[in-house]
């Protein structure tokens, strides 16, 4: 299958090379690996499936898909306000809001677009949709991206090696595309919840966190 204009520029805002700073967030991962709870790749693929599965990876998705399926502007705002609702610390509110900012900010500028000021999953969302991409294509690539800019941040911090992150990045494949499907065919944001408990507690303890790489 020949990729179409659109999935190429899909895939050019989710790549690490877009300038939505992406690189300088750890989502918490920079405090556990202090703590000594990810010490290994085995460790680290557990923490990121869980965040995935049950934290901000599978809200993200129903957030995006949410922000895709809008049908104005009042609803499309009621879906970031959720999403602002949904951080769990200050730093967490931060990483989803500059990000999104940067994206609204160059994705506006290069493609025409209107986009107001979102956090970056509704962002991607409402692009995505402005632009004629198919969901079912930006969802797994989102959640693809996410978890390989937490791979990159285990990378420097545990440290592991490129073939180890690129393993464990492999190996989120099947769980990012089981969660593209089921946001796509879930009941919006009634779908939202999580319990990655230790995750949220990592992000609260990395804001008073002596010596930091990361900005959450």
């Amino acid at each position: 299958m020949i990729a179409t204009p659109h999935l190429v520029t899909l895939m050019q805002w989710l790549s690490p090379a877009y300038p939505v700073g992406g690189f300088s967030y750890s989502h918490g991962l920079e405090w556990a690996v202090e703590a000594g709870t990810i010490t290994d790749a085995a460790t680290f693929q557990e923490w990121l499936a869980d965040i995935l599965e049950y934290g901000t990876g599978r809200n993200d998705a129903i957030l995006l898909a949410a922000a895709y399926r809008a049908v104005d502007a009042a609803y499309l705002t009621h879906v970031d306000a959720v999403a602002r609702a949904l951080a769990p610390s200050a730093e967490r509110l931060l990483e989803t809001t500059a990000q999104g900012a940067a994206f609204v900010r160059t994705t506006a500028d290069i493609w025409a677009i209107d986009l107001p000021m979102l956090c970056y999953p509704v962002a991607v969302g409402r692009a995505a949709a402005l632009i004629g991409v198919g969901l079912e294509q930006v969802l797994p690539l989102y959640l693809h991206g996410f978890a390989a800019n937490l791979t990159g941040a285990a990378m420097r911090l545990v440290p592991l090696g490129q073939t180890e992150g690129q393993r464990v990045l492999a190996a989120m494949t099947p769980l990012c595309d089981l969660l593209s499907q089921e946001a796509l065919g879930g009941d919006g944001l009634d779908d939202l919840g999580g319990c990655t408990v230790m995750a949220d507690i990592a992000a609260m303890k990395h804001e008073t966190q002596y010596t930091r790489l990361f900005r959450s």
